[in-house]
């Protein structure tokens, strides 16, 4: 779980944009970490997380092309049902509002990476940190039987 760099690139809603950007970041090796994109019948709003948000700042402006930044939450999470839900349950249950959220496709060994928008990014965090040594406590040490542990 860390917090991370969200770009909303705003643009105008026609065949090709979305394209022309996405291409200047791969030519500047620029990776994508998470991307969503909303559209109204005027333009576009992209929302992505870089790996390289320094250099996507740079792209940006070059392309003259109206962006906001913000921290998001990026928490990484089992591929599996409700492993998202488990979250922003707890995050509800303690009052911490969530403007919206999205998944990747996958991350890491399997992992997929939730990136939330919330009120409070550092006490969503902490929460969520104390939450995950909880359930590790009481978890109970599971051991194969020896003639399966071949």
């Amino acid at each position: 779980m860390h917090i991370e760099q969200q770009f909303s690139i705003f643009m105008m809603n026609k065949p090709g944009v979305m394209a022309k950007v996405l291409d200047e970041f791969a030519q500047e090796k620029i990776n994508i970490i998470a991307i969503t994109m909303m559209d109204s019948v005027e333009h576009g709003v992209m929302r992505v997380v870089f790996d390289s948000p320094n250099k996507a700042r740079i792209v940006l402006q070059r392309l003259n092309l109206p962006f906001s930044e913000t921290d998001t939450l990026c928490v990484t999470l089992n591929n599996e049902s409700g492993a998202l839900a488990s979250v922003i349950g707890k995050l509800g249950k303690n009052h911490i509002p969530i403007s919206y959220a999205y998944c990747t496709a996958g991350a890491k060994g399997g992992k997929t990476t939730g990136v939330l928008k919330v009120a409070n990014v550092e006490k969503a965090m902490k929460l969520l940190e104390q939450s995950q040594k909880k359930q590790t406590k009481s978890q109970p040490l599971v051991r194969k039987a020896k003639s399966a542990r071949r």
